[in-house]
């Protein structure tokens, strides 16, 4: 039987493939999407576990307000967590402007909440801001 020539041939770890045979080519391919496949699991699983987690903690309202899901990226959804950064979630919604609009104008010194201040109107931190007051 002859050998097919380098370029013809793919050695994995355990086996060589002929890729002249078309149910080698199969096989390598189908390990090859599986290998694929279970790397971008580890990626977007624990990504899912992390929106979901912030959604369902965030239940009072089934729509939050535009731009109040990016709030979450630093204050904590959950009362159990430790931190710096205080929880939104519950906090009375006039407070919640006050402080926007402290940030906004730099009378409330920051590391980023003053230029995140500025992107977001008047409308947009006052309904965010009822969002979060009516979340528990």
């Amino acid at each position: 039987m002859r050998r097919a020539s380098a370029s013809a041939r793919f050695r994995s770890r355990t086996k060589t493939y002929n890729l002249r045979d078309p149910a080698a080519v199969d096989r390598k391919t189908s390990a090859l999407l599986g290998n694929i496949a279970m790397n971008l699991l580890w990626i977007f699983v624990p990504a899912a576990t992390v929106l979901v987690s912030a959604t369902t903690g965030l239940a009072g309202s089934p729509e939050p307000a535009v731009g109040a899901m990016a709030c979450s990226g630093c204050h904590p959804v959950g009362s159990g967590v430790e931190t710096s950064v205080p929880r939104l979630a519950g906090r009375k919604a006039d407070e919640i402007v006050a402080q926007m609009r402290a940030f906004r104008s730099g009378q409330r010194g920051a590391t980023v909440m003053d230029r995140i201040a500025k992107g977001y109107s008047d409308a947009e931190v006052e309904s965010i801001a009822e969002w979060y007051e009516a979340q528990q």
